[in-house]
């Protein structure tokens, strides 16, 4: 008889987001998620201890069985998660983001608990979520990681530890990142209970999301794909939608190489964007070369020396160029707001997890118009 793995003991971290409306917002949602997923995780007995470390206190009742672990000051991922692990003899560590689980359901949290792998993650590259055994490898990392995209890629390459990546399905992939994966998730009705009252409140507009969206499911079109793309984005696109796909993929691992903070990342479309204006780019070139347009724009905003703040970001993501202080991002959404074929802006959550699941909605309203149920062999099918 197979013994059963020894329960996780899960860590989700929750902070760094205040401001203005859209702020307030994604720092709400953000807290949902994290609850959702803590109490889901607790309700189908994959962890046995679970903790919050926030900035703040959550301001919905936090599920019972979690401890919130408030740190107001200076956080700096990897010291604040080791002392943890050292102070509460963690030794089967479950880490996820607060932005990590919107889709994730007890099979996913499961399938974390490999009694064998030194560390299981969703990506190995750019980690959301991993499990590591022993959790006190992770103080060994020198210096300490400043953020969780790294861990995993570390533990790998300076002390040797097995990594497993889980298989690459829309639950999988799928980040909070964005108001973009906001609108994402009202289109598509994803998420738990706490988010999906966030999200209902919200009331987002995805008219231009699901116009462009619904693009995937006609065989003949054309979608451009623009920024951090992966070559598993790019194949599971070749292989799961009908449509032609024209990709432009510039300045992976933007953030954990340091260009975008030091501003050396180089980006084509920033360049055409320069060259030509906002107005031509968006309203002349760019639809040449697709029937809709999703752009994960932060690579060309580097390029074009932008450095906005997180509020004009987010208005950026939701084509809400009147909520934009600075006039050149301004001018750009209100090109891309304004051009004749849907162009989709975000990060890079909208050009990896967001696709999977918005071509996954496509296909399951295309049944529906035809009078039939949606095929459930397209949901969750990996990128790989």
């Amino acid at each position: 008889m197979t013994q059963q793995p020894a329960p996780l003991d899960l860590v989700v971290t929750l902070g760094g987001v205040s401001g203005g409306e859209l702020e307030t917002l994604m720092r709400s949602a953000l807290e949902a998620t994290a609850l959702d997923t803590l109490e889901l995780a607790l309700a189908g007995g994959q962890v046995r201890r679970a903790w919050l470390v926030a900035d703040a206190e959550p301001t919905e009742a936090v599920p019972a069985g979690v401890c919130v672990v408030l740190d107001q000051a200076s956080f700096h991922f990897g010291e604040h998660l080791a002392r943890l692990v050292e102070e509460q003899q963690i030794e089967r560590l479950l880490y996820i983001g607060a932005g990590a689980g919107p889709l994730l359901t007890a099979p996913d949290i499961d399938a974390y608990n490999d009694p064998v792998a030194g560390c299981v993650t969703n990506n190995a590259y750019s980690a959301d979520s991993f499990a590591l055994t022993p959790g006190s490898t992770l103080a060994q990392l020198e210096p300490a990681p400043r953020s969780d995209n790294e861990v995993p890629r570390r533990l790998r390459d300076e002390l040797g530890v097995g990594v497993v990546e889980l298989p690459r399905t829309i639950a999988t992939q799928f980040n909070l990142d964005a108001p973009v994966d906001l609108a994402a998730l009202a289109l598509t009705g994803g998420g738990g209970p706490r988010l999906q009252r966030c999200l209902e409140a919200a009331a987002l507009d995805t008219d231009r999301l699901a116009a462009a969206a619904r693009v995937f499911a006609d065989r003949r079109a054309e979608v451009l794909v623009a920024g951090r793309v992966s070559a598993r984005t790019w194949r599971f696109l070749e292989r799961d939608t009908p449509v032609r796909v024209r990709v432009l993929s510039e300045e992976r691992g933007m953030v954990s190489a340091g260009t975008e903070a030091d501003g050396s990342a180089r980006s084509l479309l920033g360049q055409l964007i320069d060259a030509v204006g906002p107005g031509r780019a968006f309203g002349e070139l760019l639809p040449e070369l697709g029937d809709a347009a999703f752009i994960d724009i932060r690579p060309a905003l580097v390029q074009l020396g932008i450095r906005a703040s997180r509020a004009d970001r987010y208005a950026a993501d939701l084509g809400r160029p009147e909520l934009i202080e600075d006039a050149r991002l301004r001018a750009i959404v209100e090109a891309a707001s304004s051009a004749p074929i849907p162009i989709i802006l975000g990060g890079h959550s909208l050009v990896t997890g967001g696709l999977m699941l918005l071509n996954q909605w496509a296909w399951d309203e295309h049944d529906r118009a035809r009078g039939l149920d949606p095929d459930p062999s397209r949901r969750g099918r990996t990128s790989d």
